[in-house]
């Protein structure tokens, strides 16, 4: 593993007197999946949108490449080389898949593109749509629109989207939720593929992909760290397995 990209340190989010997040420290390494797990409320969703600038923190430090960007606007961490999905498929339902990646894409053009110009001319743009779309395995499905695709294919298409803009980073909120056995695999495919050239932070509820992607768990529980480390030592853990994951080494 190489050093950490993304370094989080003391990070707090407060609603209220409620410590969303509380004080979460934790590292991402390019080539390396650092999956976030835990009940329902335990701060897993807003700690992604912390990171990813959705939300403000309360206190602590984010450094990303060295940069601190814990106060940063969502549009400049994107451009640092953030990515993320949503719970929620994020995509513009009304366009087909190329056109979604080509408005990534568009975003990181040094310079707005001329109005009186079809923006179907900027072929550097389209090659990144394109190669986004075919990293996720959509080449085929370029021309249809992002509506009529299946769920499976529009967390495909999400993802693409995140891609065209060349992301160092991927927060991954549950890119399996509400998928049948044939895309839960290709997802963990594709999940595990990205894992090889990004970072990739996962919050995901599916224990076996978790088990499966992760070379690092981190278990949140109200809002606090419980524990961090590799996946045989989180399932081993009996304050993990009292907490969370059944009460016995063999619900793992």
């Amino acid at each position: 593993m190489t050093d950490p990209i993304l370094q989080v340190r003391g990070l707090s989010k407060h609603f209220g007197g409620l410590a969303a997040v509380d004080d979460v420290s934790l590292d991402v390494a390019v080539g390396e999946l650092h999956a976030i797990i835990g009940p329902n409320g335990a701060g897993k969703t807003t700690l992604i949108n912390v990171l990813s600038g959705d939300l403000s923190p309360s206190a602590g430090s984010v450094l990303f490449r060295g940069t601190e960007m814990a106060h940063l606007a969502p549009e400049r961490r994107s451009r640092l080389g953030v990515g993320r999905s949503y719970q929620k498929v994020n995509i513009f339902p009304v366009f087909d898949a190329l056109e979604n990646c080509r408005l990534a894409a568009q975003s990181r053009e040094s310079r707005p593109l001329n109005w009186l110009r079809d923006a179907m001319s900027y072929e550097s743009v389209l090659e990144n749509a394109r190669r986004a779309l075919a990293a996720v395995g959509l080449r085929n499905r370029a021309a249809v629109t992002a509506a009529t695709l299946s769920h499976g294919e529009q967390r495909q298409l999400e993802i693409a989207m995140s891609l065209a803009t060349d992301p160092k980073l991927l927060l991954l909120d549950e890119p399996l939720a509400g998928m049948g056995a044939e895309e839960t695999l290709n997802m963990v495919k594709l999940i595990g593929e990205l894992t090889k050239t990004h970072a990739i932070l996962l919050v995901e509820h599916d224990m076996d992909a978790v088990f499966r992607l992760a070379q690092v768990l981190t278990v949140m529980v109200s809002g606090k760290i419980l524990a961090t480390g590799a996946p045989e030592m989180i399932r081993a853990n009996r304050e993990v397995q009292r907490a969370y994951l059944g009460g016995t080494d063999e619900s793992l």
